[in-house]
C-alpha cells in the first residue's frame, strides 16, 4: 500500500481528453493550425485491444475453420453495438430503404415456391400420421347401413375388473374369526361401573374397576368390526375436532346429540375423551362439559364410565338443571328417584326437575302429590297447574284447579281459554269477559267468544267480532290482516265457519285505503287460501269483496270457479244467479247458468229467456239457446230459432251454425242454400266457403269442391285451413303436382307457415320423394327453427331411429315449450319401453297446454296400454273438465257431422283410436 501512488500521481488513462466526461468541448485557435497531430500508432491499438480483453476475460476461438465470433465487434457496455452512437444520415437510411426492397423483392420471388413445399411436407406427414377420426371415418359411415336387429345382437362387454391389481390383493387377502375373549376383552377395557347404593353412595363393580357384560359380548363382534372399519374413513369434522386446540364444552354437546346412538371409531373415541377430561379438569364448574363427556361414554358402550362422570359432575355443578336431567336419564327408575331428589333439594325451583320427577312415578295419585308438592314451592308456574289439571280425571275438579290457577296467574291465555272451555255457556261468557280486562290485547279472547256465541246458535246476532275490531284498535292492539286470515282458516279448520266468515268480514279491510289495488290484493289472498285447502275462507274473502266491488265481473268468475271445483251444485247456482244479477250485459254468466240447469230443459229456457231480455241482439245467447233444442231432440223449435237469429242477429258465426246444424241432420242441399245465400253476406268468411268445398265433397262433386276451395283461397288468401282443404283434395284426386302448387302459392300468401310447411313436405313423402322431404325441412327449419309441429315432423318421420334422440336433445334446446315437441318426446320413451318418463313428459304437455286435444288423446292411448283404470277415469275426468278444442286429430274428429252430438269424454276414444 505504501508503494501505490496518490491520484494526483497516477498516470492518465489512454485516450484521456480532460472535461469530457462533464460536457466541454474542444476548440482550435490561429495558433493551433497547422499539421494534424498522429494518431495512435497500430501497435499501440493492439496493445490496447489487448489489454482490454484480458480485463474482460474474453479469448478469442481458435477453431479449425477459424470462424469469426458473430459478438466479436459488440461492445459488452452497449448492446447495439460499436456504432450505435454513430450519426444516422439521410444516405443511410436511403440506403436501408434499397436493401429492405431488395430483400422483399426476394422473399415474393420465393414466396409460391416455400408455400407449395410446406403445402406438400404438410400433406405427406398427414398421410403418414392420420387422425383416430380420419381412421374411423369410413366405419362411421358405415354404421348407417346396421338394421335395428344387429344393434339388438351385439354382445355385451366382458367385465375385465377380475384382472386388475386391486382384485388380485383382494384375493391374497384373508379374514379369521377372533375369539370372544379377545373381543370382550378389546370391548370392556377401560370400562369402569357405578352403581348408586341405598345410602347413595357410589360401589365399583370389580378390583380393577371394570365390569364385564357377557349378555353383550354376541353384539360386541359386530361393533369392534365396525369400528377397525370406520376407522378407516375419518370424516373431516372429526379430524377437524381432533386437531382443535381450543375446546367448546357446548359445542361438543351439541355435535355428540346429533351423532347419539352412531358408532364412533376407536380412535376419534379416544380424541374427544381427552379433550372433554381437558375441558372438565379446567373449568370443573360447566355442567356441559360433565354432560358432553358422560354423551360421550354412551356413543363407545360404556354406560357405567358415563354415569361416574354424571355423578361427578353433579357434585360439581348441583345448580344446573340440564346435569341433573342427564343423570335422571342414565339411571334407572329406582336411582333415579333418588337422584331427583337430591336434584329437587338442590334446585326446589326447577319447574322441569319438578316435571321429571312426577313422570317417574307410575300411579296417578303419586303423581298428583308430587305436583302439588311442587306447586308449594313454584304457585305461579303455569307449566306445573296444567300437568296437575290433565291429571285431574273429574271436570269439576279441574274447573276449581283452573279457577285457582287463573286467580294466581291472571296473564296466563291458555289457562283463561281452559276454564272457559269447561264452564257452562254463561258461566264462559263470565269468564271471557274477565279475561279480556285481564289481558285487553289479546284477540284470542274474542274469537273464543264469538266461537262460543256460534255454538250457541247466536253467532249471526251478537256482533262478537265488530265490537273486537273496535275494542282492540282503542287499545292499538289491532294485528296485521294476514294474521287475521290465518286465525279465520284455523276457526275453519276446527269447524267454526260462522266465525271465519265474521272475522273476514270484519277484519279483511282493516289499513287498507281507497288508493290500494284492494281488488288483486283479495284475489290473490283468496287463491293462497284455496291453496291452503281452506275454501270457506276463501269464499268469505269473495263474498266481502263483491260488497265493495259489486260489478266486478272477474271477482264473479272467481267466485264461480271456486264453487265449480270446491262447491256442491246448489252453491254454484246461487253464484251465478248473483253474477247475472250484478253482470246481466255479461252473456258468459247467463251461458254458463243455463248450462248447469241444461239437465232441466224448462230452468234453462227460463234462463235464455231472462239472456234474451237482456241482451236481444247477442249471437252467443242465440246459439246457445239452439244448442240447447238441439240436445234435447227438438229439431223444429232449433231450426225456427236458428231463422230468428239470422234475422234479429245476422252475424256470419249465426249462419255458420244454421249451415253446421242443417250439415249434422244430413240435408245437404238445403246447408249449400244457406251456405250460398251467406257467402253472399260475409265474402271474407273463410269457414263458409269451407264449409261450401266440404258439402260438395259429401255429394260427390269434387269439380264444384275444387272451385269452391279455389274461389275461397282468392277472397281469403291467409286463411291456411282453406288452403289445406284445397291441397289435400288435389292429393286425394290423385294430382300431386296440383297439390304441390296449391301449397307453393300458399306459402306465398303465408310466408312463415309452419303447418303449410308441413303439409308440403308430407305431400312429398307421402309420393315417395324423401329426399325432396329433406331438403323442404331443411329450408323450413333454416325460416322457422322455434316450430314444434316441424321438429316433431322431422324426428318421427325423416329420420332413422338411431337419430331421434339426438334431434331431440337439439330440438327441446331450440324449442323450450312446445306441447306438440313435449308429446314427441313422450312416444319416442314410449317407444323406448321408459314408461315412467314417458307419462311425465305427458303430463309436463298437459300442464303446458291443457286446449290441446292431441296430447289428452295420445296420453289416453298410452294409459289404455300401461295405465290402470283409475289413471284413466282421472284423466277423462280433467280432459271434460278442460274442454280442449284445437289440435291437428282433435278438430278433424270433433267437427265431422256426424260426431257433432257426441260429449268430450267420447270424442277424446275416438280420437286416441284414429291416431297410428
Amino acid at each position: 500500500m505504501a508503494s501505490r501512488r496518490d491520484f494526483l500521481s497516477q498516470p492518465a488513462p489512454e485516450n484521456y481528453v480532460a472535461g469530457l466526461g462533464r460536457g466541454a468541448t474542444g476548440f482550435t485557435t490561429r495558433s493551433d493550425l497547422g499539421p494534424a497531430r498522429e494518431g495512435p500508432s497500430e501497435d499501440q491499438i493492439k496493445a490496447a485491444v489487448a489489454k482490454r480483453s484480458a480485463q474482460l476475460g474474453l479469448t478469442e476461438s481458435k477453431d479449425e475453420d477459424n470462424n469469426e465470433d458473430e459478438n466479436r465487434y459488440q461492445d459488452p457496455d452497449n448492446e447495439v453495438g460499436l456504432f450505435a452512437g454513430g450519426i444516422y444520415e439521410k444516405d443511410d437510411e436511403e440506403a436501408d430503404e434499397i436493401w429492405q426492397k431488395v430483400d422483399e423483392k426476394l422473399g415474393r420471388r420465393r414466396q409460391k415456391q416455400r408455400e407449395a413445399r410446406e403445402k406438400a411436407e404438410l400433406e405427406e406427414y398427414e398421410r403418414k400420421n392420420p387422425k383416430i377420426q380420419q381412421q374411423f371415418a369410413g366405419l362411421k359411415r358405415a354404421l348407417e347401413s346396421v338394421t335395428d336387429e344387429e344393434w339388438a345382437n351385439l354382445p355385451d362387454p366382458k367385465d375385465l375388473t377380475g384382472r386388475t391389481k386391486r382384485a388380485r390383493q383382494a384375493r391374497m387377502e384373508r379374514f379369521y374369526a377372533v375369539p370372544d375373549s379377545v373381543l370382550a376383552a378389546a370391548r370392556d377395557t377401560g370400562q369402569f361401573g357405578t352403581t348408586v347404593a341405598d345410602d347413595g353412595t357410589a360401589t365399583e363393580g370389580n378390583k380393577d374397576g371394570t365390569v364385564t357384560d357377557f349378555a353383550k359380548i354376541g353384539a360386541a363382534r359386530d361393533k369392534v368390526l365396525r369400528a377397525r372399519l370406520e376407522q378407516e374413513s375419518h370424516s373431516s369434522g372429526i379430524v377437524a375436532a381432533g386437531s382443535a386446540t381450543s375446546i367448546d364444552p357446548k359445542g361438543y354437546l351439541t355435535s355428540l346429540a346429533s351423532t347419539q346412538g352412531a358408532e364412533q371409531s376407536i380412535g376419534d373415541i379416544e380424541q374427544f375423551r381427552k379433550m372433554l377430561k381437558s375441558a372438565v379438569d379446567s373449568n370443573p364448574k360447566q355442567a356441559a362439559s360433565w354432560i358432553a363427556a358422560a354423551r360421550l361414554e354412551i356413543a363407545a358402550g360404556k354406560p357405567g364410565a358415563a354415569r361416574t362422570l354424571i355423578e361427578k359432575g353433579c357434585q360439581h355443578c348441583p345448580k344446573s338443571e340440564d346435569i341433573w336431567l342427564e343423570s335422571i336419564h342414565l339411571n334407572d327408575v329406582a336411582n333415579a328417584k333418588k337422584i331427583a331428589a337430591r336434584a329437587i333439594e338442590a334446585n326446589p325451583h326447577s319447574v322441569k326437575l319438578w316435571v321429571e320427577a312426577m313422570k317417574l312415578e307410575t300411579d296417578p295419585r303419586s303423581k298428583r302429590k308430587v305436583i302439588q308438592v311442587a306447586l308449594d314451592h313454584n304457585q305461579e308456574s303455569e307449566a306445573l297447574w296444567k300437568e296437575l289439571v290433565n291429571l285431574e280425571e273429574k271436570v269439576e275438579d279441574a274447573r276449581i284447579l283452573l279457577a285457582k290457577a287463573t286467580e294466581l296467574i291472571p296473564q296466563s291465555l291458555d289457562l283463561w281459554l281452559a276454564l272457559a272451555r269447561m264452564e257452562v255457556p254463561e258461566n264462559a261468557r263470565k269468564v271471557l269477559n274477565k279475561a279480556v280486562k285481564k289481558l285487553p290485547n289479546s284477540h284470542e279472547l274474542w274469537i273464543a267468544a264469538a266461537r262460543l256465541e256460534e255454538q250457541l246458535g247466536e253467532g249471526a246476532k251478537h256482533p262478537v267480532m265488530k265490537n273486537a275490531v273496535k275494542f282492540l284498535a282503542k287499545q292499538n292492539a289491532m294485528p296485521k290482516r294476514e294474521e287475521w286470515i290465518a286465525e279465520a282458516e284455523k276457526c275453519e279448520e276446527e269447524g267454526a265457519v260462522i266465525t271465519c266468515s265474521n272475522i273476514i268480514e270484519e277484519t279483511l279491510g282493516w289499513g287498507l285505503d281507497e288508493d290500494d289495488d284492494r281488488k288483486e290484493l283479495w284475489m290473490e289472498d283468496a287463491k293462497a287460501s284455496i291453496g291452503r285447502d281452506r275454501f270457506a275462507t276463501a269464499r268469505a274473502i269473495y263474498a266481502y269483496a263483491l260488497r265493495v266491488f259489486p260489478n266486478s265481473k272477474t271477482l264473479y268468475m272467481a267466485a264461480v270457479e271456486l264453487e265449480r271445483n270446491h262447491g256442491t251444485k246448489d252453491d254454484l247456482w246461487r253464484a251465478l244467479e248473483k253474477a247475472v244479477e250484478a253482470c246481466p250485459n255479461h252473456e258468459v254468466f247467463w251461458l254458463m247458468l243455463a248450462k248447469e240447469k241444461a239437465g232441466e230443459i224448462n230452468e234453462a229456457r227460463r234462463v235464455l229467456a231472462r239472456a234474451f231480455k237482456q241482451n236481444p241482439d247477442n249471437e252467443d245467447i242465440w246459439l246457445a239457446a239452439v244448442k240447447l233444442e238441439a240436445d234435447n231432440g227438438f229439431i223444429d223449435q232449433a231450426r225456427d230459432l236458428l231463422k230468428t237469429a239470422r234475422q234479429n242477429a245476422p252475424t256470419d258465426r249465426v249462419w255458420m251454425r244454421s249451415v253446421a246444424f242443417e250439415r249434422q241432420l244430413g240435408d245437404n242441399e238445403a246447408a249449400l242454400d244457406l251456405v250460398r245465400d251467406a257467402l253472399q253476406l260475409f265474402p271474407a268468411a273463410p269457414k263458409l266457403w269451407m264449409m261450401k268445398g266440404q258439402i260438395y265433397e259429401d255429394l260427390g262433386k269434387p269439380t264444384e269442391a275444387r272451385e269452391a276451395y279455389a274461389t275461397g283461397v282468392r277472397a281469403v288468401p291467409s286463411s291456411i285451413p282453406l288452403w289445406l282443404l284445397y291441397s289435400r283434395l288435389e292429393e286425394r284426386s290423385g294430382n300431386v303436382v296440383k297439390a304441390r302448387s296449391v301449397l307453393d302459392r300458399a306459402r306465398q300468401a303465408v310466408p312463415k307457415a309452419p303447418e303449410l310447411w308441413t303439409e308440403l313436405i308430407r305431400v312429398e313423402r307421402r309420393a315417395g320423394n324423401v329426399s325432396q322431404a329433406r331438403v323442404l325441412m331443411a329450408n323450413a327449419l333454416q325460416q322457422m327453427p322455434k316450430s314444434g309441429l316441424l321438429w316433431a315432423e322431422r324426428i318421427l318421420e325423416l329420420e332413422p331411429r338411431t337419430q331421434r334422440k339426438t334431434l331431440l336433445a337439439e330440438a327441446v334446446k331450440k324449442v323450450e315449450h312446445d306441447p306438440i315437441l313435449l308429446v314427441t318426446a313422450a312416444r319416442l320413451l314410449w317407444a323406448e319401453r321408459k314408461l315412467d318418463r314417458a307419462q311425465t313428459w305427458f303430463e309436463k304437455a298437459l300442464l303446458l297446454d291443457r286446449d290441446v286435444g292431441d296430447t289428452w288423446a295420445w296420453y289416453y292411448k298410452f294409459l289404455v296400454q300401461h295405465g290402470t283404470d283409475e289413471k284413466r277415469g282421472e284423466l277423462v275426468a280433467k280432459c271434460v273438465l278442460n274442454d280442449p278444442k284445437h289440435g291437428e286429430h282433435w278438430q278433424a274428429v270433433a267437427k265431422h257431422p256426424r260426431n257433432a252430438d257426441k260429449k268430450t269424454e267420447e270424442i277424446l276414444k275416438l280420437v286416441a283410436a284414429s291416431l297410428g
